[in-house]
């Protein structure tokens, strides 16, 4: 993140987000018939995030560490998503009893699935502990938490959160 620039507000703001998208890899428009608003869809999972130009309060231009461009978008409720050439990244939610540090400080819907078969595989293995599915059932919560909060629907990935156990069973010999 070496580089920035500010854009105007309102309308000037979405169609810097648009054009962005317009020239991306793996995000596409959803069109909506109202231009106060612009729903952009993941190619890799289909998920899609809705913008409302009012929402908005700072569209800056990024680049990164490989001289990657890409958008950070600041909402005037405080939250921010980074828009790229395949994703949208947004920051896990805070939860208590969770050591956020040890969290990337942005993640993306995909994640969701690879954490979630992380706890799948912990549940396979004999050797995991109930601390174990804890924290990752926490780290699981927070990221669809955190994606919630942007904008993105994830109530197919809320339902496979109520099915994770709460805690493993010993199993007999």
């Amino acid at each position: 993140m070496n580089n920035s620039d500010t854009f105007g507000t309102g309308e000037k703001m979405l169609e810097q987000i648009l054009d962005f998208v317009e020239a991306t890899d793996g995000l596409n428009l959803a069109k909506s018939e109202l231009s106060d608003y612009v729903i952009i869809e993941q190619e890799v999972d289909n998920r899609q995030i809705t913008i409302n130009k009012f929402d908005v309060e700072e569209v800056l231009a990024r680049v990164d560490e490989d001289g990657a461009e890409f958008l950070q978008v600041n909402f005037s409720t405080g939250k921010k998503i980074l828009i790229t050439q395949r994703l949208i990244g947004f920051r896990p939610l805070t939860m208590f009893g969770l050591d956020m540090e040890k969290l990337p400080k942005v993640v993306t819907t995909p994640d969701i699935m690879n954490i979630f078969d992380a706890i799948q595989e912990s549940l396979c293995h004999e050797d995991s502990s109930w601390e174990e599915l804890e924290v990752l059932r926490k780290v699981y919560d927070s990221v669809v938490c955190g994606g919630e909060s942007v904008g993105f629907d994830l109530a197919a990935e809320r339902e496979l959160f109520a099915r994770i156990p709460t805690q493993i069973l010993p199993t007999s010999a």
